[in-house]
């Protein structure tokens, strides 16, 4: 009985990375190679992806310009937010229905723990890491390792280290 629950497990969780894969590739606008989606996922038309990035469940919100980088990672519960309403400008209170939109850049190598949200116009910066229930409202500089609602700097990453592994091509795998 077990190992037949294990062999259904198992389809269902092909099926589901194979669906949102195909599904996220259609919706970007360009997605490199190694590209995968285990859970519940979207993205605008306006997002690029770099080589072997890895979805555990990603909803990018508004339809303003993201890239993230080569060997991203995110655990489930992620919203990355690219437009907001036009509260200052706009022709009603508390908003109209114009959007203001900027650009989300992440860079490579980076890594976002479960339900981390990204606001519109940040950068977060090569090899950096943000920790589960953060809201990142503000640029993360390279190898930082932030968290907290608002995320702020908590430590940084060996960055010695950091930069041997990435000499050395020691990348996680697509798989993992």
């Amino acid at each position: 009985m077990e190992e037949g629950l294990n062999i259904v497990y198992t389809v269902r969780k092909w099926i589901t990375r194979r669906y949102y894969t195909l599904k996220l590739t259609e919706q970007a606008k360009e997605v490199g190679e190694n590209f995968i989606v285990n859970g519940p996922s979207r993205l605008s038309p306006n997002s690029v992806l770099g080589d072997n990035v890895k979805f555990n469940g990603m909803e990018v919100r508004g339809d303003g310009y993201l890239e993230i980088g080569n060997n991203f990672r995110s655990a489930p519960g992620c919203v990355i937010i690219t437009r907001n309403h036009n509260y200052d400008n706009g022709s009603a209170v508390p908003y109209d229905d114009t959007f203001v939109r900027k650009d989300v850049i992440i860079r490579d190598n980076v890594w976002f723990g479960v339900n981390v949200v990204v606001v519109p116009g940040i950068k977060i910066g090569e090899g950096a890491i943000v920790q589960a229930g953060s809201t990142v409202v503000q640029d993360v500089p390279e190898g930082a390792i932030v968290g907290g609602h608002p995320a702020e700097v908590i430590s940084y990453r060996d960055m010695d280290h950091y930069n041997k592994l990435k000499k050395e091509k020691e990348f996680v795998s697509p798989s993992s």
